[in-house]
């Protein structure tokens, strides 16, 4: 078959243990390789050995794409619907890649106002989930990124980001909405010029560091004048790396950085020694008093330890 006649999927959508309708393919070597087949589920060690080869898109047969948008359909709505009988877990891992699908469709193409919008209403739905049951966040926070994924990466810092924002007071929908979506997004400059984020900030080499140092300036200003990135969307991409202290990237103190993007900050901070220096999360508590004390507000830490302590 020519390539034509094949259209790409992402395989953050391929999760749960939903059975398909389609046969799912690989291009090797510039060969079609039949992956998996019809009535087979993307459960367990499947994903787990794609994900480590760090593909991000398989391939379907172009006459299969509507079974394949209804395996989509029912398997999101499966997992937002709280009578369902699916795990916490396998509910947990359908919605964390259905939205780290939507953040890299933005990110692939953030000129359209069709994927920021549908990222904007997914966005509202992930926020009232994680909102919904003490144990979502954990379900949450236990879907591994095993490949590093900036998108999965700024899944988690949402994630953390409502629940803090949650145990802060902050009960304005829009607000959660869009600081949610703007953890999502926050990382859009990495994704413009990628480095290796397996380690610390300290640890990285000068090249990477300089490149580390303006990402949030370069994501903002990559999208500032797309008439669909909401102000909020846009202040957190920029501000997410700054300290309270006025030590961050573009030296903005707390006093003059948008709240939500300062909760975010904390958030991201978190999930960077989480997903990236896969510090253990037992520890995490004591490596944010010991290394960032200062750095964000000491009530966003002393919440942000407490969430971890039920995760």
């Amino acid at each position: 078959m020519m390539t034509m006649d094949y259209t790409s999927i992402r395989i953050s959508t391929l999760r749960g243990d939903q059975k398909i309708d389609f046969d799912v393919y690989v291009y090797i070597n510039q060969k079609w390789i039949l992956y998996l087949k019809k009535g087979d589920s993307f459960e367990g060690p499947r994903l787990a050995r794609l994900k480590s080869k760090k593909l991000k898109k398989m391939y379907i047969h172009r006459d299969e794409e509507q079974p394949y948008l209804d395996y989509l359909s029912k398997n999101i709505e499966s997992a937002y619907d709280l009578t369902n009988s699916k795990s916490m877990s396998t509910r947990a891992e359908i919605i964390s890649g259905a939205q780290q699908s939507n953040v890299e469709e933005v990110f692939d193409n953030p000129e359209s106002s069709e994927n920021y919008n549908k990222a904007k209403d997914e966005a509202s739905k992930y926020v009232q989930f994680i909102l919904s049951t003490t144990e979502s966040v954990k379900a949450l926070l236990a879907v591994e990124n095993s490949d590093q994924n900036v998108a999965h990466h700024g899944v988690n810092v949402s994630t953390i980001s409502v629940s803090l924002a949650k145990r802060l007071g902050v009960t304005d929908e829009k607000k959660l909405q869009l600081m949610s979506l703007g953890a999502m997004l926050h990382d859009f400059g990495h994704n413009m010029n990628p480095i290796d984020l397996g380690m610390s900030v300290e640890s990285m080499s000068q090249i990477d560091y300089e490149k580390w140092k303006v990402h949030p300036k370069l994501g903002a200003e990559a999208v500032q004048n797309k008439k669909h990135f909401d102000l909020t969307v846009l202040n957190i991409i920029l501000q997410h790396e700054e300290k309270i202290d006025g030590s961050g990237p573009l030296g903005i103190i707390e006093k003059n950085q948008d709240p939500l993007a300062t909760i975010v900050s904390t958030a991201n901070t978190a999930d960077r020694l989480l997903s990236f220096e896969k510090v253990p999360k037992e520890e995490l508590s004591k490596k944010l008093v010991i290394d960032c004390m200062g750095n964000h507000p000491l009530t966003h830490l002393k919440v942000l330890s407490e969430i971890m302590k039920s995760v």
